[in-house]
């Protein structure tokens, strides 16, 4: 049902105002996700469940087809891009918002339900969301079966990390862990063979051969993973040019996740 949305101070769209100083405070549970294709796939994947669509009423007509595709007790609230405008806090250009509610499995029921045969990615202090989003597209593209994230990683569902990662991280599965627990240690205790990458690794990332379930950990730019994990963990660089040592995190884990993916099918 189309609700129509005539002043910015409607009560049924608070979560939707002042959305960039509400994505620094949070929104009980909630999120949201930005674009016509992050809304389909928020969606299909079935993740998080949808609370509510905010559209601008000029897109409505293109985009009937794909309104009705959502679930009937789905409130879609329609304003004129002055009055979305004005709600949101900024000129939103897309002209669709949605409103999803967090799911978040915890790691260790993450882990066990993965297959026996399975790839993850995990991220240690991962604070910037153009990063993020980066490395869940890439995780996404290569067919990692989930992200774990250490205590000090930025939110994957904050609206920019969302859209960066073009809605892969409303579709690849991710856990938390919680305070003082071990990235390294959960993912070995999981039976995962872990590589960690590093512009100083011991071993270049062509040695790596595939495993049934493997891990792939990458830490933030500048500082990288932390010295002590490096030093209990095997440690795997990518090949370079002389005189450079280092890539975008987002654009490493490409490469990396590329090579894991080739080498797993040959296990």
């Amino acid at each position: 049902m189309i609700v129509a949305i005539s002043h910015p101070d409607d009560p049924r769209i608070e979560d939707y105002r002042a959305v960039r100083e509400r994505d620094l405070v949070g929104r009980g549970g909630g999120f949201i996700a930005e674009g016509l294709v992050v809304l389909e796939k928020l969606v299909a994947a079935g993740r998080h469940p949808l609370r509510s669509v905010l559209v601008a009423s000029k897109r409505l007509e293109a985009i009937a087809g794909r309104l009705e595709a959502l679930p009937d007790s789905t409130p879609i609230y329609a304003a004129s891009q002055a009055v979305m405008d004005q709600i949101v806090g900024f000129p939103i250009h897309r002209g669709v918002l949605a409103l999803g509610e967090r799911a978040e499995p915890a790691a260790g029921d993450l882990l066990a339900a993965l297959p026996e045969r399975a790839l993850v990615v995990g991220l240690s202090a991962i604070a910037n969301h153009d990063n993020m989003g980066g490395l869940f597209r890439n995780a996404a593209a290569f067919g990692a079966d989930a992200v774990l994230l250490d205590p000090g990683c930025c939110d994957p569902l904050y609206r920019k990390a969302i859209r960066v990662s073009v809605g892969a991280a409303l579709t690849v599965p991710f856990a938390r862990l919680p305070p003082a627990h071990d990235l390294l240690a959960t993912l070995e205790r999981a039976g995962f063979e872990v590589i960690a990458l590093s512009p100083a690794g011991a071993e270049t990332l062509e040695e790596v051969p595939g495993a049934p379930r493997q891990a792939a950990l990458f830490g933030a730019e500048g500082p990288g993973l932390a010295a002590e994990l490096l030093a209990r963990a095997r440690s795997v660089r990518i090949p370079m040019a002389h005189g450079f040592d280092s890539l975008n995190v987002a654009t490493a884990s490409g490469i990396v996740l590329h090579h894991l993916a080739t080498v797993r099918n040959r296990a």
